[in-house]
């Protein structure tokens, strides 16, 4: 397995993930993302594994404008603003290779062991 955590401390879920992972000593790479962001690559990646970029939005999110700028954006360029737009992304998005989830998934991952 090669898991990838993106997510922050701030984030109770990207925490709870973490804390799931080292329970099972499963090692996994962690990306903070209000550090370093999604590449364009590894966005669309996600993306495909979840069914689609407006899968990714999280509409709790605390910036509520760039929330309303994401979910009325047309599917062309939708891709564009989360990438601008990192902090409205539903979290933790773990990805082992193709697959990947958002939010706290572990019933997902107990598949991938």
């Amino acid at each position: 397995m090669n898991i990838q955590i993106f997510g922050t401390k701030k984030s109770s879920d990207s925490r709870k993930a973490e804390r799931w992972f080292k329970e099972r000593r499963i090692r996994f790479q962690y990306i903070n993302l209000a550090e370093k962001g999604l590449s364009k690559g590894e966005l669309a990646s996600v993306a495909n594994a979840v069914g689609g970029y407006d899968k990714l939005i999280d509409p709790n999110a605390k910036d509520k404008y760039a929330v309303a700028l994401a979910q009325h954006t047309p599917a062309a360029m939708l891709p564009n603003v989360l990438l601008e737009n990192q902090q409205v992304l539903c979290t933790p998005i773990v990805r082992n290779g193709r697959q990947a989830t958002t939010g706290y998934a572990p019933d997902v991952w107990k598949g991938w062991e």
